[in-house]
């Protein structure tokens, strides 16, 4: 009998969950001007491994419209085009954390470890990975936050 109540409690805070709205609008914004890439092969990387949480290019999984993954899920995003969007390039915040993709993908924290098993496409081979890191080294050279002072993510 416990077991009945614990499960209806569980689906009651599941089916409660859903009514809060933050995690299900979905809205990609217009894109702006792009970084000056390096290759052509740097962008297909980073949009394969990187575009759904840098870029106003989003797919919207199925899970991602159901609470509470769908939170987790526009967190994500919404961090991820805070500090790095390359769909804004040349809008509000220029050069942003540019520096730090090479760095942050060398030190493998991006892409984050729970977001691979799910998106099978964003797993790059080594080889893959090591010529992502020297791209985007080219691509975002040191930027203007460094010598700000603002290092924060």
């Amino acid at each position: 009998m416990k077991l009945g109540r614990s499960a209806a409690i569980a689906v009651g805070i599941f089916g409660l969950a859903q009514l809060f709205p933050y995690g299900r609008d979905h809205s990609n914004p217009p894109a702006g001007t792009e970084p000056a890439w390096s290759s052509t092969e740097v962008r297909t990387l980073f949009y394969r491994a990187c575009r759904d949480c840098h870029t106003n290019e989003t797919t919207w999984p199925w899970y991602s419209h159901v609470a509470p993954v769908s939170w987790l899920v526009q967190h994500d995003v919404d961090e991820g085009r805070r500090h790095l969007n390359v769909s804004d390039w040349d809008r509000k915040r220029p050069r942003q954390h540019g520096d730090e993709a090479a760095e942050m993908v060398q030190e493998g924290e991006m892409p984050l470890w729970y977001y691979l098993p799910l998106h099978s496409s964003a797993q790059l081979s080594s080889d893959e990975r090591d010529r992502l890191i020297a791209g985007l080294k080219q691509t975002f050279p040191d930027s203007d936050h460094k010598s700000s002072g603002d290092h924060a993510h």
